[in-house]
């Protein structure tokens, strides 16, 4: 019976070991994923800037002197 007890043994500390390597894992993804997250929104805003001095450009209501088109 100590053979037994021996591989419960062991496959119960894996199975803890797995647990918490699983658990770390789940906390480095979601600081990965929150990183990610505010990326992107930096990312989205700065091309919302660039999209709107482009159409002030086309509209011609940018500050470097004359309008698109008219030349």
């Amino acid at each position: 019976m100590g053979f037994m007890d021996t591989l419960k043994g062991w496959f119960g500390k894996a199975k803890d070991v797995a647990g918490d390597v699983g658990d770390t894992l789940g906390d480095v993804a979601e600081k990965a994923g929150d990183k990610a997250g505010d990326a992107f929104d930096t990312v989205k805003d700065k091309a919302e800037d660039v999209v709107d001095s482009v159409k002030d450009k086309f509209d011609g209501d940018d500050d470097e002197g004359e309008p698109a088109g008219e030349a």
